[in-house]
């Protein structure tokens, strides 16, 4: 627990520095690479291949497929696949985030072409497969460690380390050029051998800007991916130039900090506006609610939320960015799955309960035009703005008009609004000018 608090620390920390600081970064900051256009409409679901299914392999989470499709998921994050090192293992499995070799598989889950065959699948699916990159440190038995030991940091003792308290890993060295191009071509292996769409990079930040830049342009000759990267835009905003979307560490923050202490709406407002108004222009971020760290360390959706849980959700699905879902949070899953041994996540003999929650929501993201990440979201005024909060998304003549009652209370209420629209969960033909009344903490999704 301590390892991934030590994380959450961290984030929290470069996030107060930038604010002190004002951000270094010049307002004029422009992307340097462009994302894809699927990339717009997509979202994103991470796999936890160990706890997803009693046998934790690719070939049984593979039965799961159809499921995901018919839910409306567009891209699979695979956490990372990799082996995992043996000395100074976490439990009796060890973090996934313990790599000891960047070109095989964790045989835990199978073969390589076990998981060759599952991105094949995926893609007859029209699904997208993504995997966990952790290029800023290794385990302590990585075979570059013998190999190559030049290619990690050493502390005043000459000894290999990670500064931030994670016991089973040690840093690699990017003052290495050598280093550079061996993980570069690691990178490649996966693109080459098993067709991959992309990568998530575990803790970008903490590896330097300019080599994401070399990395990016030497793959992209290969095939052009998707990249997103787990730090948050207000933090590390120079990333952006490379990374087509990253997380919203300090939104989910503060989204959990205004439920438990019964905070203010327009504290929120200007947290979203702050992403809005940071450049570089045209990045993307992603919205969540859990995710494998979140869900062991700190709680379930439930646990940090409450009520607010699904609501939360519809936010993600509908706001200015990219969706990002974690393995059974459609059940729903209250339980915290434990993070270094086998714990299943238990799905029961029937179909998950918010399937079709999920369904509507994934599926309306992917189809309308005007939640496509980039199409900035307009907040619209109502007779109760200290509670309710509405807004716009708009795309030529595509529209999609989203009510949530972040509050406590049930509220009566009128909205700037006008037309008539769809239920995007009843499918029944609603007139916006109407008087409404949203149950605490309910919410409202329509389109035309």
């Amino acid at each position: 627990m301590i390892l991934r608090l030590i994380t959450v620390a961290l984030c929290l920390f470069l996030s107060g520095r930038a604010a002190a600081q004002g951000g270094s970064q010049s307002p004029n900051m422009e992307k340097q690479f462009q994302p894809l256009d699927w990339v717009h409409a997509t979202n994103v679901y991470e796999v936890n291949v160990r706890q997803y299914t009693p046998e934790g392999t690719f070939i049984s989470f593979s039965r799961n497929l159809p499921r995901l499709k018919a839910m409306g998921v567009g891209t699979l994050w695979f956490m990372p696949v990799t082996p995992i090192s043996h000395d100074h293992r976490q439990g009796s499995l060890g973090s996934p985030y313990a790599c000891s070799d960047y070109t095989a598989v964790n045989p835990e889950f199978g073969t390589l072409e076990d998981f060759r065959s599952l991105v094949q699948q995926a893609h007859h699916l029209g699904l997208k497969v993504i995997i966990d990159w952790v290029a800023n440190h290794t385990g302590w038995d990585h075979k570059w460690v013998k190999a190559h030991p030049d290619f990690y940091k050493r502390n005043a003792q000459g000894q290999f380390y990670d500064p931030h308290g994670w016991v089973d890993v040690i840093d690699l060295d990017y003052n290495n050029p050598a280093l550079r191009q061996a993980m570069i071509e690691s990178m490649e292996f996966w693109v080459k051998t098993c067709d991959i769409d992309g990568f998530r990079c575990d803790m970008g930040m903490l590896v330097p800007l300019d080599f994401w830049q070399q990395a990016r342009r030497q793959l992209d000759s290969i095939k052009p991916l998707f990249y997103m990267a787990e730090l948050d835009q207000l933090d590390n905003p120079d990333y952006l130039q490379v990374f087509d979307a990253a997380y919203t560490w300090t939104w989910m923050h503060a989204t959990q900090t205004f439920y438990q202490q019964h905070g203010s709406l327009h504290s929120l407002d200007s947290l979203l506006q702050a992403y809005e108004q940071k450049p570089p222009p045209g990045a993307m971020r992603l919205w969540f609610t859990s995710n494998h760290d979140e869900n062991t360390w700190n709680g379930s959706e439930y646990d940090k939320y409450g009520d607010m849980a699904p609501s939360l959700a519809v936010f993600s699905c509908t706001w200015n960015g990219i969706p990002m879902t974690y393995s059974g949070q459609e059940l729903p899953n209250h339980k915290r799955l434990k993070f270094f041994d086998k714990d299943t996540i238990e799905w029961g003999d029937a179909q998950p309960a918010l399937q079709g929650f999920y369904h509507s929501l994934l599926s309306l993201h992917s189809r309308n035009p005007a939640l496509r990440a980039g199409e900035v979201a307009h907040r619209l005024p109502t007779s109760a703005d200290d509670k309710i909060f509405a807004f716009l998304r708009k795309h030529g003549n595509d529209e999609v008009l989203v009510l949530l009652n972040w509050s406590r209370d049930s509220v009566t209420f009128h909205v700037q609004a006008q037309g008539e629209y769809q239920d995007v969960f009843t499918g029944q033909k609603i007139a916006a000018e109407q008087t409404w009344t949203l149950q605490p903490w309910g919410y409202i999704v329509m389109e035309r």
